[in-house]
């Protein structure tokens, strides 16, 4: 009986470590993929580039209205599929949200779908310090 409990304790341990293992790889893909399809950069130098380009908050219209970087649209990560046309090829795109995961996420599917000029905030809307504003 003991042994029994060893050997479903040791397959929930091995279950438990290959699903952290599969977590683990996939930050892994998601943090290189994103460093090879867009520039990730500090508030400097996205607050220097985000006036000639469009800047895009892909939090939800909750996060969004209560506060983001003044001159954003807002295209909410879920939504993104159905909006993503609205974004020019032409011009560079600067994302955010309150990190970085979704922003990264979505500049490799932006890449794939031909984008090239991609930029992603470092540190998200969360260490934000430029202007802000507050939709009512």
């Amino acid at each position: 009986m003991a042994l029994q409990k060893i050997s479903v304790l040791g397959i929930v341990n091995i279950v438990l470590l290959v699903i952290l293992l599969a977590i683990i790889g996939n930050q892994l893909y998601l943090w290189l993929k994103g460093r090879k399809v867009a520039k990730i950069v500090e508030n400097d130098e996205f607050k220097k580039g985000m006036h000639r380009a469009q800047l895009i908050d892909l939090r939800e219209k909750d996060n969004f209205n209560a506060g983001h970087i003044m001159g954003a649209r807002n295209i909410p990560f879920g939504q993104f599929r159905v909006m993503k046309d609205s974004i020019r090829k032409d011009m560079p795109v600067y994302l955010y949200d309150q990190g970085k995961s979704l922003s990264t996420r979505v500049a490799i599917k932006l890449h794939k779908d031909g984008y090239q000029d991609i930029y992603i905030l470092k540190s998200g809307f969360e260490r934000w310090d430029g202007r802000v504003k507050k939709s009512k």
